[in-house]
């Protein structure tokens, strides 16, 4: 399972851009307080679609909370990593947490001090100092699930038939 961590997130589009991202993906959002917007923000909702529903989610009150209900193999990504975020094998584990900080600051260095083994950059070039929060939760994301094989993911479009380019015909 993969679980998407979000420390402190501000920016509701954001946020229901990456609660699209889980759904697609199968994987379990978990929001750590304070959040930059109310769970029920129009924004949210707006950028979640309406696929929110769907969306496996819980929200915790502080770092602490979210550690003392969560085990499992964290990856934090941070500007401070120096290893790429390919750089790991996840192929045999369980439970990844893929940890995200605001946007602001990112994750607290007293966070990150305590594991410095499994903090990641994602390569760039000088030019900027990050990539938008959603687009790096999409990129770390698919990289796991590359490096699993996909599981349980389509590799066409549900409600098409097979020849839909073909024959032209919408079969929904």
């Amino acid at each position: 399972m993969i679980n998407i961590v979000l420390y402190e997130p501000e920016i509701p589009e954001n946020t229901g851009n990456i609660m699209r991202t889980c759904v697609a993906t199968n994987s379990r959002l978990h929001l750590i307080e304070p959040l930059g917007f109310k769970v029920d923000d129009a924004h949210l909702k707006r950028a979640g679609v309406n696929y929110i529903d769907k969306l496996e989610y819980f929200i915790y009150k502080d770092w602490n909370d979210f550690i003392s209900k969560n085990k499992g193999s964290f990856y934090y990504f941070t500007r401070y990593g120096k290893k790429p975020h390919d750089s790991f094998n996840y192929q045999e584990v369980d439970d990844i947490y893929l940890i995200f900080g605001k946007e602001s600051t990112g994750i607290p260095r007293d966070i990150l001090k305590n594991d410095l083994e499994h903090c990641m950059r994602i390569p760039m070039t000088n030019n900027v100092r990050s990539l938008n929060l959603s687009n790096c939760v999409a990129i770390c994301t698919y990289e796991v699930l590359r490096q699993k094989g996909y599981p349980n993911l389509l590799f066409k479009e549900p409600h098409k038939s097979e020849n839909f380019i073909i024959d032209g015909i919408d079969h929904q």
